[in-house]
Formats: C-alpha cells, sequence, structure tokens
C-alpha cells in the first residue's frame, strides 16, 4: 500500500472514530504536508461525519503550518480559494468549511482571508465579486462564515450585510445558515427579516457542537432573533 493510501486509511479511521475529537492529536505524526491530500481526498468521504471532520482536521494542519511558517499556510489557502473558482471545475465541496475551521485556529489567517470567504456569497447588480452560482456550493460559505462568528465575529461582522439578502433564498439550507450567521453575529438590521422565517418549515442539517443536527429554517431563525434580545 502506498504511502499516500496508508496515511488515508490511517486519518480516516482516527475521524470515524466516536471519541474523534479526543483522537485529533494522533495527527501530530504526520508532517502537516503529508496530511494534505489525505484531507482532500476525505472531504469528499461517503460518510457526512467523516467529511464534517475533515474540515476540522484541515484548520489543525494549518496552524501546525502557520506557526511553522506563514508561507506554508497561505499556500493551502490558495489552494483552497483554486478549489472554489470555476477553472476548477466546482470542486470545491467542503472547501469553505475547511477554510473557516483554518481561520479559526490561526487568527493571522483570518486576517488575511476572511474578506474572500465572504466574497464568495457577495452579489451586487452586477455579481460583483466571487458569486457562487451553484446553491449547495453557497451552503458551505454560509457555514463557514458562520463557524467563523463563532470564534472570530470581527471578521465576519463587516460583511454581514451580505447574508441578509440569503434570507430569501430559494435554498432552505441557504436561508437557515445565513440566519443562524446572522444570530451569531446579533446582526439588528436582519432583525426584521427574521421575523419573516419564524415559520418556515424548510429543513437542513446543521454542523455544530461536534455533531450534525436537524433543523428547520424557522427554529433557527427564531434563535437568532433570541440572540437579540
Amino acid at each position: 500500500m502506498s504511502r499516500f493510501r496508508q496515511t488515508k486509511k490511517s486519518v480516516r479511521e482516527i475521524l470515524a472514530s466516536r471519541e474523534w475529537e479526543s483522537r485529533l492529536e494522533e495527527l501530530n505524526q504526520w508532517a502537516p504536508g503529508q496530511l494534505v491530500g489525505p484531507l482532500f481526498s476525505l472531504r469528499l468521504d461517503r460518510d457526512q461525519d467523516v467529511r464534517w471532520r475533515t474540515a476540522r482536521a484541515f484548520g489543525l494542519v494549518a496552524k501546525r503550518m502557520a506557526d511553522a511558517g506563514m508561507e506554508k499556510a497561505r499556500v493551502l489557502m490558495r489552494t483552497f480559494m483554486w478549489y472554489m473558482n470555476e477553472e476548477s471545475g466546482n470542486l470545491g465541496w467542503g472547501v469553505p468549511e475547511a477554510m473557516a475551521e483554518a481561520m479559526v485556529q490561526d487568527e493571522r489567517l483570518a486576517d488575511e482571508f476572511a474578506s474572500i470567504l465572504a466574497s464568495y456569497i457577495f452579489c451586487d447588480d452586477e455579481c460583483d465579486g466571487n458569486y457562487l452560482d451553484h446553491p449547495e456550493l453557497r451552503r458551505g460559505v454560509f457555514w463557514a462564515l458562520g463557524r467563523l462568528s463563532q470564534e472570530r465575529p470581527k471578521y465576519v461582522r463587516p460583511h454581514a450585510r451580505f447574508l441578509v439578502p440569503a434570507l430569501s433564498d430559494a435554498d432552505a439550507s441557504n436561508r437557515g445558515l445565513a440566519a443562524w450567521t446572522l444570530g451569531i453575529l446579533q446582526y439588528e438590521e436582519a432583525r426584521e427579516a427574521l421575523g419573516m422565517l419564524t415559520e418556515d418549515a424548510g429543513q437542513l442539517q446543521l454542523f455544530r457542537n461536534g455533531q450534525v443536527e436537524d433543523c428547520t429554517v424557522g427554529g433557527l431563525a427564531l434563535e437568532a432573533m433570541q440572540r437579540m434580545e
């Protein structure tokens, strides 16, 4: 078995474990560069729990890279960005989530790349910025902004206004994730729009506190409004 396949198999075993969070330190047995390829593969794993946990692992890898020398971490972030552009063939599944976890782990990366993450949902009359037309790819960005807001809200708050239009997105997941993020940010300007969503029965899944939860758009909108009280 090749080194890549063996590393991927071992990393997947860690991430699939019931005790995955306590086992993340086992990733330190590999150099950060050895983990990048296997993690890019595991972000597409058949098991959604493994996919979500891969994002967390990517954050830890990015932190180790940044501590060793920022340029290696920047290269990883630029690689994420390449996966998000049209030339990649829309291979961005799981990438915004990994970008967020990297910025959660290292504030220097948040300072440099948070505005780029937000640019994927920014659309004015001419759709300026890096707006993603694919609604399912945008889901990852909305979740990523919410995750970053949990730990480093100052890097997301300047872009909160771009989240408000998503409250009327045709995609229920995007509506719900935008509401969740706006609640974390306590963005008062969204209160009226959130109030119009409290009866929205659209369903989605939300990964938080280390597990996937079944939610409704209305429930997340109400939760967001309660945060503003």
